[in-house]
């Protein structure tokens, strides 16, 4: 492994950390909470931040999702397309991911993590350098797009440790 990817591994790692302490222990309450009407849920954020991370990563193998591959998709019940990644959602359809499990989150996003450092692990520097998505100026590397999960996952998980906080203060 490269010290590139020893560093992307890393970080994915410290996602996965992260996403365990913030969900161990919620109940089915703190996990639906919204701090109000427009604002999302810990439950929410968990599930698009590793859609996001299954959706990208996939992606790059050219693999089907874990998502659908693996049955979450059937499993969690949730009221949209299986393709859906929470972005651009409305506060509606934020206020939809009702009735899904801390353990079925975990399972979900522990499934996407060993996928990606197994993706990782074999990656060259040469295939960080690969331009994946030519829609952007400039292109996008698989290295710029990993290392873009990877801010978006943290910024999210940290949004559900802000909303954790709160809940546990009312």
């Amino acid at each position: 492994m490269s010290s590139a990817t020893a560093v992307l591994a890393d970080s994915y790692g410290r996602v996965r950390e992260s996403v365990l302490h913030v969900t161990r222990g919620l109940t089915a309450d703190q996990l639906s909470y919204r701090v109000d009407g427009e604002a999302n849920s810990i439950a929410w954020l968990i599930w698009h931040l590793t859609r996001v991370q299954d959706d990208h990563v996939a992606d790059a193998m050219g693999a089907e999702q874990v998502w659908t591959a693996r049955g979450f998709a059937q499993d969690f019940g949730l009221p949209f397309p299986p393709s859906a990644t929470g972005y651009g959602q409305s506060a509606d359809e934020v206020a939809a991911v009702q009735g899904v499990s801390v353990d079925q989150l975990v399972a979900y996003h522990e499934a996407v993590c060993a996928r990606t450092l197994e993706f990782i692990a074999i990656l060259s520097d040469d295939d960080l350098d690969r331009v994946i998505d030519t829609s952007w100026d400039p292109p996008v590397t698989l290295a710029v797009r990993l290392v873009s999960v990877i801010a978006d996952d943290l910024q999210h998980v940290g949004q559900a440790a802000f909303i954790r906080g709160v809940t546990e203060r009312l």
